[in-house]
């Protein structure tokens, strides 16, 4: 397995993407959040998406250097359309208009439809919590709902919809980022790139059988991931990722999961900034969220186990040792990447 240091793994990216013929800054935007995804421990969000992306791009699904455009606004309130450019690119754009709507308003929300896939959702929580504010947001996959079935169906109806939560602290903010499927769409694809088995409790084939195949995701006809809870409180998983799918969907004028959309690199996407100050006060706020944080990490623990972890923790301790020690690609996406580079005339980098 290839690794590659973060650094020359960026500048790679970075080069793949402006002559793929995004514009230099757009290049640099989605290409540091891809490496950052790898940095984190998230393959599934990192550079695995390089080949999605630039095929999505010289197909005519996403779009180079195009502007956002602002649908409606209001002091609280922003409904944006990305025109299909890059998911990166437009989110960071909605985010920027939304913090300083909620330093005023106490809250502010936003929408952003057609854009492309936008990455990694904890990112934007990372941006708003280091601002003091708290976060919420959730995209789908912009009408493509073909990742989950609802328990007991054959056929996926909507997509992995994740939701990501964010508060600030004293120190590193608290940020959760899940799937409201068992695992995320990315990481199945990262085992099929490698060619090995997916875990047991991951996937459902055709039939609605268990299955360790991840190509079942990737073939017709195709199969499902099973919803966040497994086949026996899948109900609970699966109806998070169905209101999500409406927040996502029909709030931004986009389109909820249905199932002759096809696939296509791209999200709808709902987000939601709320200043702690102009509610019970930043002060208050951060010392109940330490005093919470706290009696946490102190919880008695059962042989075995040498500390407690918080949302946020396993992200930042993967960082630090791949910025140490860099960043591990599979042979498949490795070869991929090689394969496009040599397309695209861009020298890769040692590994």
């Amino acid at each position: 397995m290839p690794t590659v240091p973060a650094a020359d793994l960026l500048t790679f990216t970075r080069a793949l993407f402006q002559n793929a013929g995004l514009p230099a800054d757009e290049a640099s935007t989605v290409a540091a959040a891809l490496v950052d995804g790898n940095l984190c421990g998230h393959d599934s969000h990192g550079v695995i998406r390089i080949i999605q992306y630039v095929t999505a791009l010289e197909e005519g699904g996403m779009r180079a250097g195009v502007p956002l455009l602002v649908i409606k606004e209001s002091p609280a309130v922003l409904v944006a359309d990305g025109q299909w450019g890059l998911g990166q690119v437009q989110a960071r754009r909605l985010l920027e208009r939304l913090v300083p709507k909620a330093r005023i308003a106490g809250i502010a929300a936003g929408t952003l439809r057609h854009a492309g896939h936008i990455g990694r959702l904890g990112e934007y929580a990372e941006i708003v919590t280091w601002q003091g504010c708290a976060f919420l947001c959730t995209v789908n996959g912009h009408g493509f709902g073909r990742g989950v079935a609802p328990p007991g169906g054959i056929d996926s109806r909507i997509g992995t919809n994740p939701l990501c939560l964010g508060a600030p602290t004293a120190g590193d903010p608290l940020i959760l980022d899940i799937g409201t499927s068992v695992v995320a769409e990315g990481k199945v694809r990262v085992a099929f790139n490698k060619g090995v088995a997916a875990p047991e409790g991951w996937l459902l084939d055709e039939q609605g059988r268990p299955t360790t195949d991840p190509g079942v995701l990737y073939r017709e006809p195709r199969g499902s991931i099973l919803p966040l809870g497994g086949s026996q409180s899948g109900y609970k998983g699966f109806g998070l990722g169905l209101l999500l799918d409406v927040f996502a969907g029909a709030l931004s004028g986009g389109q909820c999961s249905h199932p002759d959309i096809p696939s296509r690199s791209a999200n709808a996407v709902f987000f939601l900034v709320l200043d702690v100050e102009q509610f019970a006060g930043a002060e208050h706020f951060l010392r109940e969220v330490r005093s919470l944080c706290d009696a946490v990490r102190t919880c008695p623990r059962v042989p075995g186990v040498s500390e407690i972890t918080l949302p946020g923790d396993p992200e930042r301790r993967e960082r630090a040792r791949r910025e140490a020690s860099g960043i591990p690609l599979d042979d498949g996406t490795w070869a991929q990447l090689l394969a496009l580079a040599q397309r695209l005339g861009v020298t890769p980098p040692t590994v």
